[in-house]
Formats: structure tokens, sequence, C-alpha cells
């Protein structure tokens, strides 16, 4: 795979606790995992300010999550309850074998990040920032860096590495909707929402979809998961319930191509 920066998502330098000698960066890395358990199980009370600080508000959510999964309640993070905390993460980069085609692999794989939850916090008031959205795009995070092309190349990556083949042969490795916008164009890969109109069957699954807001602008993208009348079902990063190309999580969606104006780079070329 290109896109390995959920590695380093996973582990932690050392125990951290209260009043121990602490790495602030380990510290905001449990912080933020704390405030990702709460996203995954509102109501756990694991919510806690993302800033560094292993003080008692730190201290008493994680004895909160210790409890929660049946282990001693000390409120020391070691590097063993960290795995606890990031097992999400692992198995959604991780969790998925490859299957009979790279398009099969495909919907395998965004429907194993989906199932997985990944969310987006806030960091320092700077939304797009946490682990999802720090593995998804190569380290970035931060308001300006929104992150439905980094999730959509990084299903594409963990499928076609499944089967042995480089992603970045079949599109450039970018954040950009308008990059892959622009080379499908120039590949002779992007189907035009006018085509589809009259030929949804051009579109298969596993196919990328992008939003076009001009004919040479595109604002957000997803993977497409069926086709289904005259809609797409879709799994995309940094979306919510109003189909935002700038929201909070991964979600599965249906698109209506003829009320939108829905582009698709095919991937029938390569795959």
């Amino acid at each position: 795979m290109k896109k390995t920066q959920y590695l380093k998502e996973l582990n932690i330098s050392a125990p951290q606790q209260r009043g121990g000698a602490n790495k602030k960066s380990d510290v905001e890395k449990i912080q933020s995992w704390l405030c990702l358990q709460e996203k995954m199980h509102p109501g756990l009370g694991t919510m806690v300010n993302i800033d560094g600080d292993f003080g008692p508000a730190t201290e008493n959510a994680v004895k909160i999550y210790q409890r929660s999964i049946d282990v001693p309640s000390n409120g020391v993070v070691t590097p063993s309850l960290f795995m606890a905390f990031t097992s999400h993460m692992k198995n959604a980069f991780e969790g998925v074998a490859p299957k009979a085609s790279i398009r099969e692999s495909i919907l395998s794989v965004a429907e194993n990040h989906l199932k997985h939850l990944p969310f987006e916090l806030n960091i320092r008031q700077q939304s797009n920032s946490g682990p999802w959205v720090r593995s998804y795009m190569g380290g970035n995070e931060g308001a300006s860096w929104l992150w439905c092309m980094g999730f959509v190349q990084t299903i594409i990556d963990q499928a076609m590495s499944l089967h042995g083949r480089d992603f970045t042969k079949i599109m450039p490795l970018t954040y950009s909707c308008d990059t892959i916008g622009t080379y499908g164009i120039g590949q002779n890969t992007l189907i035009r929402n006018e085509k589809i109109r009259k030929d949804p069957g051009l579109v298969k699954k596993g196919d990328i979809l992008l939003i076009r807001k001009s004919l040479h602008d595109w604002v957000h993208t997803a993977i497409i998961m069926d086709i289904k009348g005259d809609t797409f079902v879709t799994i995309e990063g940094n979306t919510n319930n109003d189909g935002s190309s700038n929201g909070d999580g991964v979600y599965k969606r249906i698109r209506n191509f003829r009320k939108s104006v829905l582009d698709v780079f095919s991937l029938s070329k390569w795959i």
C-alpha cells in the first residue's frame, strides 16, 4: 500500500498516565481515541479536550473505557491498552482478504471501513482532524484538508494492493477531486453525467463518483457501491446526512444522477 500513515496511529511510545513522564503527542492520540470511542458508543462518557495534558478528566475517561472492556480501571494507558483503542482502525485497514476481482475487493474494503465508523475530530479548533483523517490524508489534517478524495484513494489503494497492483498506475496520488476529474478527461475515462443519464450501464460498481460544480470543477467524491434505477449507492468520506462535501465521517448514501450532476471516473480501462 502507498497509504501507510495509519500504522503511525496504532501505537504510543510508552505507558501514559496522570503525573507520569508523558509525551504530549501520545496523550493527544489517547485523547483523540477517547473522543472517537464516544462517537462510536454514544453515552459512554469518554469525550475529553484534546490538549496533550493527561489530567484528571483524561484519567477518568480512561477508567470509564477500561471498565467498558472489563479490564482493571487504573487510568494507565499502556501500549497494549492503546491497541484496544485503535483496533477499529487496524481492522479497517487490515481486515479484508482479496476477493475474486479487484472491483469486488473495492466494495469489500469500502464496506469494511464504513463498518468501523471513521469520524473526524475538532482539534485546536480545527475540523477535519484526528487519526482517521491523518490516515486518509498522509498525515495532513485541519480545516482546509477536505478528506473525501483521501478516503476514496485509500479504498482503491488498499483493494488493489490485495491483488498486487499499484493504484498510482491508474491515477495520480492526490487529495483533489479536480485533479482526478481532469486526469479522467485526459485518459478518456471520465463518464460525463449527460452520457450516464442516457446509459447508466456505462457505470460499474467500484467506479469513482465525482460531484460536478462546473465543467472542470468537482467538489466531492465517493465509491459507487451499486446502481439502482436513477441512483448510485455510495460510500463516501467527509460527508453527513445533508450530503455535504465537508461533513464529519464516512457514510453510505444514495445519490440521484438525474437530479444532481454526477460524473464518474471509470476504472474499466485498467481492471
